[in-house]
């Protein structure tokens, strides 16, 4: 009997030592596998990141503007363009720049395509008919994009009449939004207010670039019979170009 509780005693502790033992082997392998996937979950966060922060870099510099193209007849409306060429945004200045924008499709496309797309849309098409006056704008921080951009443009518009491109600083661009002008009329109130210093933003904000062109020449009339000299308006004396960040333009389907 005592035989019998001492061999029933030790395979009890026997069952303990393979039980402990087993818990030994299976917590050593389980650490043996478990620091690879850590340092796999490590390598996949990493590039995870990396690809985040690369896609995050890409879309700040595809979406960040560089230049701005004013487009101004009346309808007025300013397109703003990336480092790549590409128009990121239209914005409306009037409610005919409004139903302008809505009958285009010039978003993410080439800047060029965009303005020819302008060009021939119907209603830009019957107002220079009309003998209109259209006017673009081109202003930006980067200045070589800009030069670029105004002298593809003159391209563009070389055949069409009544059409002039024009640079401006990029210190009116956000003088002209104070003042409620896109930054093509707000050149043209610029050059008003030389000869009238009463001229408010609010007297040309509605008026077509014609409009706008007639006053400058009726106001250079009214100057010039009141000092007995002879002087142009910036509207007809056919330059562009940069030139310490003023504007000035060339005169397109008129030379």
């Amino acid at each position: 009997m005592k035989d019998k509780i001492k061999e029933a005693f030790n395979q009890i502790q026997a069952e303990e030592a393979l039980k402990n033992n087993t818990k030994e082997f299976l917590a050593e392998q389980m650490q043996k596998h478990t620091k690879p996937i850590k340092r796999q979950f490590h390598m996949y966060a990493v590039a995870c990141a990396c690809l985040l922060l690369l896609l995050i870099g890409g879309c700040w510099l595809y979406f960040t503007p560089t230049s701005g193209i004013s487009i101004d007849i009346n309808p007025s409306i300013e397109l703003s363009v990336n480092r790549f060429g590409k128009i990121i945004s239209v914005d409306s200045m009037n409610a005919d720049g409004y139903a302008l924008s809505n009958t285009l499709d010039i978003k993410f496309k080439n800047y060029t395509d965009a303005i020819n797309q302008i060009l021939e849309s119907e209603k830009i098409a019957t107002l220079l008919a009309d003998d209109e006056i259209l006017t673009i704008t081109v202003t930006g921080s980067d200045e070589t994009q800009s030069v670029k951009i105004l002298s593809e443009i003159e391209q563009c518009t070389a055949k069409h009449k009544n059409t002039y491109c024009y640079s401006a600083s990029c210190e009116d661009t956000a003088a002209a939004h104070e003042a409620g002008l896109s930054f093509g009329k707000y050149r043209a109130f610029l050059e008003l207010k030389k000869l009238d210093p009463d001229i408010l933003p609010e007297t040309i904000r509605d008026m077509t670039m014609r409009e706008i062109r007639d006053l400058t020449e009726k106001l250079c009339g009214d100057h010039d019979s009141s000092t007995g000299t002879s002087s142009d308006s910036d509207m007809g004396n056919g330059h562009h170009g940069f030139h310490n960040g003023q504007g000035y333009r060339k005169k397109r389907g008129e030379e």
